[in-house]
C-alpha cells in the first residue's frame, strides 16, 4: 500500500513506519524537516508546516491511507497560554488541514487513521472507561473532542475513519516511561498525588500493533482506546517499576506540590482513566502484554 504518516520522525511514528517499510509498504512521511537523501526507495519524504497547505497536499492524492500522528509533545514545557495553543493548534489544526487537502484529491484514501488520546475522558475516578463513555470538560479533554471532531469529517468523503486514544506507551528510554524511571535508578521514586489515579498503559510493541490492525481491518471505525486490559493505579505503577529495578517506592511527591510546580499541567498526572480496550478486543486484538510486570521486564530497564 501507499501510506501517508504524519509525525512519522515522533516516538510511535518513527516505530510504525519501520514497521510499514520492513512490510514493503511504499511510505510517504511528512515532515518539517525532511532529510536530504534516504538510502531507502520506498520511503519519501516531504516538507510540510502542519495546518497549512503547501505542495504536501499533492503527495495525498491517489494513497490507500492517510495515519495522523502529528503533535506538540504535551508534557514538553509547562502549560502557559502560549504553549496550550501550540498543543491544540498542532493537533486540531494540522487535523483540519489534512481532510481539507483530502477533499482536493481526485483519488481519495480509502482509511484515515488520526491519532486522539485518553484524555479525551478526563479525570473519571475509579469508573471503567471504554469507547462509549462521553467526553470530560478540562483542556486535554476540550482538545481531543475538537481533534477527533475534525478527523471525523473525513467521513463525508466515504472514507474509514478510525480515532487512537492512547495512554501511556511503555518503550525503554522513551516518552513518560523513561521521565518516571530516572528518579527510581536514584533511590527517590514513588507514586504522584494520592497513588489511587489510574494509569492507562499500553506496551509500544502492542501500540503498534493495534495500529496495524487498525490499517487492514475494513471494519475498524471509530475510537479505539490504545490501552492494555489491565490499566494499575499510579502506586502499583510505581511499585511494579520499583520491583523491576530492586529499587523502593517510597518517594510521594503531594499533588499541592505538583501544582505548584506544573500548574494546570498536573491535573494529567493527578487525574487518571480506568480506560480498557473494549474496541479492539471487539475487533479481535490479541494483547502481547496484558499485565503490567511482563511488560516491564520485556524492556530491560
Amino acid at each position: 500500500m501507499k501510506i501517508v504518516i504524519t509525525g512519522a520522525s515522533g516516538f510511535i511514528g518513527s516505530l510504525l513506519a519501520d514497521h510499514l517499510w520492513r512490510q514493503r509498504h511504499h511510505l510517504i512521511l511528512l515532515s518539517r524537516k525532511p532529510p536530504r537523501e534516504s538510502n531507502v526507495t520506498q520511503q519519501e519524504w516531504v516538507f510540510w508546516v502542519p495546518g497549512e497547505s503547501g505542495e504536501w497536499e499533492e503527495a495525498i492524492d491517489g494513497v490507500d491511507g492517510i495515519i495522523n500522528l502529528a503533535g506538540e509533545p504535551i508534557a514538553a514545557k509547562r502549560w502557559s497560554d502560549v504553549q496550550k495553543e501550540k498543543i491544540r493548534f498542532s493537533r486540531v489544526e494540522t487535523t483540519k488541514a489534512l481532510v481539507t487537502a483530502i477533499a482536493k484529491t481526485k483519488q481519495k484514501p480509502r482509511f484515515f487513521i488520526s491519532s486522539s488520546a485518553v484524555g479525551y475522558y478526563g479525570g473519571r475516578g475509579d469508573e471503567i472507561v471504554t469507547e462509549e463513555t462521553a467526553s470530560g470538560s478540562d483542556y486535554l479533554a476540550r482538545v481531543c473532542v475538537d481533534w477527533e471532531r475534525e478527523a471525523r469529517k473525513a467521513e463525508s468523503y466515504g472514507i474509514r475513519v478510525a480515532l487512537v486514544r492512547t495512554g501511556i506507551v511503555l518503550d525503554k528510554g522513551q516518552g513518560a516511561l523513561a521521565k518516571m524511571v530516572a528518579p527510581f535508578k536514584l533511590f527517590v521514586g514513588g507514586p504522584l498525588g494520592s497513588g489511587n489515579q489510574w494509569m492507562p498503559w499500553i506496551h509500544i510493541e502492542d501500540q503498534i500493533g493495534l495500529l496495524l490492525l487498525l490499517i487492514e481491518n475494513q471494519n475498524a471505525r471509530g475510537p479505539f482506546n490504545a490501552t492494555a486490559p489491565n490499566p494499575v493505579t499510579m502506586t502499583e505503577f510505581c511499585k511494579t517499576i520499583g520491583a523491576v529495578l530492586n529499587r523502593p517506592s517510597w518517594a510521594t511527591v503531594p499533588g499541592g506540590i505538583l501544582t505548584l510546580l506544573l500548574g494546570e499541567m498536573a491535573e494529567m498526572l493527578l487525574n487518571g482513566q480506568r480506560a480498557v480496550p473494549q474496541a479492539a478486543t471487539n475487533l479481535g486484538y490479541e494483547f502481547k502484554y496484558r499485565n503490567l510486570l511482563p511488560a516491564l521486564e520485556s524492556l530491560h530497564l
